[in-house]
């Protein structure tokens, strides 16, 4: 009976999380108590701060990953079943960003208006890695042309979810995109500070394509698109030649990713002789601090702009 008693346990606790899916699906049918105001729930730091840009105080926005949360390896909680449950409208970036959430808001999506923000960018604008599982780069908020048009994809759908509100969300939506639009040509004018030659953004996994694309910098990430990859000592040994060929000054430590690895490819420089300094931490796959003007999108990237100008200048 001990013996039984034991292996249930291990079932469970290996199965917790579908247990919870499956009263996720058993909840969907059941009626909820009545909310007073639209709430809009969103997977990541960056789709939140666009929501809140766009509704203001007219309706709740929900974020469900706070600062310094990889949404590579994030897995709901029962808090944020509760949020996704009550929710008149989800947003979610796709592109298999949050592969750990993909059965949960697959089965939300046939009761209510789910929304993908990488459903508006046009195929030929994705950056494709054969090496990641669906072969498409997620982290898309690092071009801000490209976040401009995630935003009116997801005022367009707020405006059809919640039409009382619709002519506060577009008067919203339109200045939230010129402040997008000033914050691109600062982004422009800053990497010009740059020397050709040290423009290369080396950070610890391979976040920053699409910002590369944009501003005219060479990429590389010591891991793949996803930190759910791993590394290993070719990869490092790798990075540490490349660093030595290019003479790269500064390589960059990411906010939501550990920073052994990385670390480790500082040391191998040093022991060929070469110095290459750690040019600070980057927010990647989430903002900073609620509060704090890292806190928000706007913040997040010129905080990231000006560490990286000031390191490789």
């Amino acid at each position: 009976m001990k013996i039984v008693t034991l292996s249930l346990r291990r079932i469970f606790n290996n199965r917790c999380h579908h247990i919870m899916l499956i009263v996720c699906y058993c909840w969907m049918g059941c009626d909820h108590d009545p909310k007073s105001r639209f709430t809009v729930v969103a997977t990541t730091g960056f789709i939140g701060d666009a929501a809140r840009n766009i509704v203001q105080d007219h309706a709740e926005v929900i974020t469900l990953m706070g600062a310094g949360v990889d949404p590579h390896a994030y897995k709901a909680t029962q808090r944020d079943v509760k949020y996704l449950l009550s929710a008149d409208i989800i947003f979610y970036n796709g592109f298999h960003l949050e592969g750990k959430m993909a059965d949960i808001l697959h089965k939300l999506s046939k009761k209510k208006p789910v929304y993908a923000a990488g459903e508006a960018v046009a195929p030929a604008q994705q950056l494709v890695d054969p090496d990641f599982s669906i072969g498409i780069d997620p982290h898309i908020w690092f071009d801000v042309c490209l976040w401009k048009q995630v935003v009116r994809h997801m005022s367009n759908q707020l405006q059809a979810a919640d039409p009382q509100a619709a002519a506060h969300y577009r008067k919203n939506t339109d200045r939230y995109l010129h402040e997008l639009d000033e914050l691109h040509q600062e982004t422009l004018r800053a990497i010009q500070q740059i020397a050709h030659t040290q423009r290369v953004l080396i950070t610890a996994h391979d976040a920053f394509g699409y910002f590369g694309r944009a501003y005219g910098m060479e990429v590389r990430g010591l891991q793949g698109i996803s930190t759910v990859s791993e590394c290993g000592l070719k990869d490092v040994t790798d990075l540490v030649k490349f660093i030595i060929q290019r003479n790269v000054k500064a390589i960059f430590l990411e906010t939501s990713v550990p920073e052994r690895p990385l670390q480790a490819v500082v040391e191998g420089c040093k022991k060929r002789g070469h110095q290459v300094a750690v040019g600070g931490y980057l927010y990647s796959d989430a903002l900073g601090q609620a509060g704090t003007p890292e806190g928000s999108y706007c913040g997040m990237f010129r905080f990231n702009v000006q560490t990286i100008v000031n390191a490789l200048k």
